[in-house]
């Protein structure tokens, strides 16, 4: 069962995901369907990292949220150099929003090997957003912030189930140890980096302390 901390993150991140989906089918509607598929494609994988680790959809969402900023940022300069006569302001947004990783071909992505997938991933994952105009985005950023949050705080306390459950196993299982009292090796399979790493840095934490500084 999920820690209610987790299952909090789980329903915001869930309803994230099913509204910009909606937003992402209207894309398809409207005669985008490659860039409705990328986006539909990267919500996806967003749920994936939220069922992989803390760590994971806590990282995945910060970069989105950086990733966005620097998009509004960008409409914003444009629109002062427009302003100025500096350059040509007409379908600046539409260009900004329709770049090489709106433009992601999905059906290609189970023809890269692993290493290429995770970082083609972290990429779509990043980028892809349904969003059409410059306040589009800020709602998109706002709910970012507020989901962020509490990754972060899950994050920090240390509760999520798979973690709370291999500690468990590390500390009170019998079979994690030989007959001369030493540990056994014990192997570990993660879907993502930012999992491994959270993985890595609670199991250095667990085994120089002996128990479970979760606090």
């Amino acid at each position: 069962d999920l820690s209610p901390e987790e299952m909090q993150l789980y329903t915001e991140v869930t309803e994230y995901v099913r509204e910009q989906m909606n937003r992402a089918d209207r894309l398809s509607e409207e005669g985008q369907g490659r860039r409705g598929n990328t986006v539909g494609f990267a919500l996806t994988l967003l749920q994936r990292r939220l069922a992989s680790s803390p760590e994971a959809i806590y990282q995945s969402l910060n970069r989105r949220r950086k990733r966005l900023e620097s998009r509004v940022i960008e409409e914003r300069q444009a629109s002062r150099a427009a302003s100025l006569g500096m350059t040509e302001s007409e379908n600046r947004l539409s260009a900004l929003l329709s770049d090489s990783v709106d433009e992601f071909n999905v059906d290609s992505f189970d023809d890269l090997d692993a290493e290429e997938q995770e970082e083609l991933e972290l990429e779509v994952v990043d980028a892809a957003t349904a969003a059409a105009t410059v306040a589009e985005l800020e709602a998109e950023i706002f709910l970012l912030k507020t989901i962020e949050r509490l990754a972060l705080e899950l994050r920090g306390k240390h509760v999520d189930t798979k973690w709370v459950q291999l500690s468990k196993l590390l500390q009170d299982n019998e079979e994690m140890f030989d007959k001369d009292g030493n540990r056994r090796k014990l192997i570990i399979f993660t879907e993502h980096r930012d999992t491994l790493n959270y993985l890595v840095d609670r199991l250095r934490t667990f085994m120089g302390s002996g128990d479970d500084d979760s606090d």
